[in-house]
């Protein structure tokens, strides 16, 4: 099974992806090591990809999904998938593919950005995040604003593992 937890810039992908992984013992992995060195300066610099830019990285997402769907991986996966055309791309056989929504308020999430340090991902972007953003019909939701550790002991119960 493959978990996708999606959200926002901010939202807590990577924070409770990596504790939801370790609490079931499955490999973790964040999209944004399947970012371009490319991609990544133009967010450093404050500058928003848009459909293009984003297409080889969905499409590298893509075959990651594939191949653990063959081997039968357990794998939590941090990925923004703000729209619903990425997430359609994305999950390749919805009974295997689960996918968690980190829904929090602009307030929230662009306090965590202003404290967060050393991430290509700043505060200017939050914006065009919370501006392309599709929220899902067919996702499990989550108040980010509840701790991590709550957070994941309640999705575990909503996805039954």
């Amino acid at each position: 099974m493959i978990i996708l937890v999606m959200g926002v810039s901010g939202s807590g992908k990577t924070t409770i992806g990596q504790l939801l992984a370790e609490s079931l013992h499955w490999e973790f992995q964040d999209a944004d090591s399947f970012h371009s060195l490319e991609n990544i300066e133009k967010m450093r610099h404050g500058i928003a990809l848009n459909d293009l830019d984003r297409m080889p990285w969905l499409l590298a997402i893509q075959q990651a999904i594939a191949q653990w769907l063959q081997a039968n991986q357990n794998v939590v996966l941090a990925c923004s998938a703000l729209k619903a055309s990425y997430r359609q791309s994305l999950v390749l056989d919805s009974d295997r593919i689960k996918l968690v929504y980190l829904k929090g308020s602009f307030d929230l999430i662009q306090k965590r950005l202003q404290e967060r340090q050393n991430h290509f991902m700043t505060e200017k972007l939050l914006n065009s995040q919370f501006d392309v953003l599709e929220e899902p019909s067919d996702a499990i939701f989550v108040d980010v604003s509840a701790v991590p550790d709550v957070i994941v002991e309640n999705l575990r119960k909503a996805l039954g593992i």
